[in-house]
């Protein structure tokens, strides 16, 4: 505690001694510390103790000490590190138009826009089978084939539990192999 004190006030008459000779000013400035505290500071007990070090710390060693950076970082170096070619976006190649929709898909990956249409036929379609089976979980153990309007069933389709639907097929909604 006494080597911060003792540097501290080398510190401080260094910097009064330059100020003065900058300025050319005659009287010596006094140190002034503001500390941002509550106006009754509690006091500690005191107890009598053989040993003359107290437990409590004193108020430098009671400062939480912070790393802070030697230098500041130039703008050039904080946009270089932040648009380095590692962080920056592919350019990507495999780029094509469906040939569905028309809208753009990467190569060899199912077409959003055609993926939702899916979905949303789907849940039509499970919501007929839900109210045609009468309640949940009650469905048999064979295929389902849907049927659109103006298509008859065939002689393979025997035995399977049919869902008609009162729609035209969609173009993307192909017939079962």
């Amino acid at each position: 505690m006494a080597s911060v004190q003792r540097l501290l006030l080398l510190s401080w008459s260094t910097l009064e001694r330059a100020l003065l000779q900058g300025l050319g000013l005659q009287q010596r400035l006094a140190p002034a510390l503001v500390i941002q505290a509550p106006v009754d500071f509690p006091q500690p007990e005191a107890e009598p103790c053989d040993n003359d070090q107290s437990d409590t710390p004193s108020f430098l060693e009671s400062i939480l000490w912070m790393a802070a950076p030697k230098k500041r970082r130039t703008i050039e170096v904080n946009r270089c590190r932040r648009r380095d070619v590692r962080k920056l976006e592919k350019v990507k190649n495999n780029i094509e138009v469906c040939q569905g929709c028309g809208h753009l898909k990467l190569k060899h990956v199912l077409c959003a826009f055609c993926y939702q249409k899916v979905v949303h036929e789907t849940a039509l379609v499970r919501a007929q089978i839900r109210a045609q089976e009468g309640r949940p979980l009650n469905t048999p153990p064979v295929e389902t084939v849907i049927l659109y309007k103006e298509e008859k069933a065939t002689e393979a389709d025997e035995g399977k539990r049919i869902i008609e639907r009162n729609r035209k097929r969609p173009s993307w909604f192909t017939v079962g192999s």
